[in-house]
């Protein structure tokens, strides 16, 4: 629903309703508007003077009653282009806070989709080449495919690489997807067969199960442990296997 974006976009449930309103009815007085959109005509006309400061409604001054309008939908994405510009103002220093109180080795848990979302950031930020050992190519379920396709882009630019161990499954049933992912890869042996994987980067480990080629069940526990010496051995014993199979 319209109303629910806007949600998400910033406006209380109240502006919502009142912008939808508008945009789908046109303008016009407190009165009707608060009966369109289900919203006191009190709280209607205080939501109507802060979508006027936020740049999304304005008056026109009519004989009788003064009436609003919608400005054109189009100034949404201003207001996110602002929000976004003020964030990258401030995000340096709010980088530096977070990481002072960060301790060099911890433990965590992420869940799912999101979850997966989340440390692929972390492993951006890190700008470091990925290895990964048991790959099922869950970057490509269909969930990820937007955030997976900016994740590439950036990485390239970056000059980051990923180095990547499939598991077989992935030749037999989903051979599009290494090439999608790197150019840098090999199959383990069908006999060596999970539906697990593990990924290496900067001082980061990150394991999680419950896949299938290019899938990721919906509620994956995703463990993610952070230690430099962890991270440096894991890469050791990934880049034996690596040796170890053959081109």
């Amino acid at each position: 629903m319209l109303t629910e974006l806007l949600q998400e976009l910033g406006l209380t449930q109240n502006e919502a309703k009142i912008y939808e309103a508008l945009v789908t009815y046109g303008g016009s007085g407190v009165s009707t508007i608060s009966l369109r959109a289900k919203v006191h005509r009190r709280n209607a006309y205080e939501c109507l003077h802060r979508l006027i400061g936020k740049g999304l409604v304005y008056e026109v001054f009519a004989r009788g009653e003064t009436i609003y309008e919608a400005v054109q939908p189009g100034k949404l994405m201003e207001l996110i282009e602002e929000k976004q510009q003020k964030l990258a103002t401030e995000l340096p220093n709010l980088l530096s806070v977070f990481r002072k109180h960060r301790s060099p080795e911890r433990a965590y848990i992420y869940k799912g989709i999101e979850g997966i979302k989340n440390y692929m950031n972390s492993a951006l930020e890190s700008g470091e080449d990925i290895y990964v050992l048991g790959s099922e190519g869950v970057w490509c379920d269909p969930r990820l495919e937007a955030h997976t396709a900016h994740f590439l882009k950036e990485a390239k630019a970056k000059g980051m690489q990923l180095h990547i161990l499939f598991d077989h499954d992935v030749a037999e049933k989903a051979p599009q997807i290494p090439k999608i992912l790197t150019s840098t890869y090999k199959f383990l042996p069908a006999a060596y067969s999970t539906n697990s994987t593990m990924d290496i980067f900067a001082d980061h480990v990150v394991m999680y199960t419950g896949m299938e080629p290019g899938k990721l069940i919906q509620d994956a526990t995703i463990f993610v442990m952070v230690s430099p010496a962890l991270a440096e051995s894991c890469r050791v014993w990934w880049k034996l296997l690596w040796n170890l199979l053959p081109r």
